[in-house]
């Protein structure tokens, strides 16, 4: 029988403005800095146990990191039901092009949308996969 995991702990973005994408997510999403690499990076703390790594593009190649890479990634915010159409709202309030509205046939729905780097973003509410 293999290990057990306790889920995926943190995922990571490459930046090409580290402030300016810190500030979309604090302001946005309401996620909080809880740990700040300088020019390199920053960690927010986004949700329970959750946290979401910004890394300026190529600044982890000169202290010979593996923390690099480049092109447009994809990341999906769980959300609850009863909550997306004040996400929409938001979204609209902020200026935040919604690219596509999804509805999946097991009943969840889906928002997705472009951070400044232009990585697709996804809300996304139960009944989206069998597992949420």
């Amino acid at each position: 029988m293999h290990p057990k995991t306790g889920g995926i702990l943190e995922s990571s973005l490459y930046v090409s403005d580290l402030p300016r994408s810190a500030r979309f997510y604090q302001e946005i999403f309401g996620f909080r800095v809880i740990s700040d690499f300088g020019e390199r990076g920053c960690a927010l703390e986004a949700g329970e146990r959750q946290v979401l790594l910004l890394f300026k593009k190529g600044a982890s190649r000169a202290i010979l990191s593996p923390h690099d890479g480049d092109g447009e990634l994809h990341l999906a915010f769980a959300i609850p039901s009863a909550e997306l159409g004040s996400w929409e709202l938001w979204l609209q309030a902020n200026r935040i092009a919604v690219e596509e509205r999804r509805t999946w046939e097991l009943g969840g729905s889906s928002l997705y949308f472009r951070d400044p780097d232009r990585h697709l973003l996804e809300l996304a509410t139960p009944g989206t996969w069998p597992v949420y």
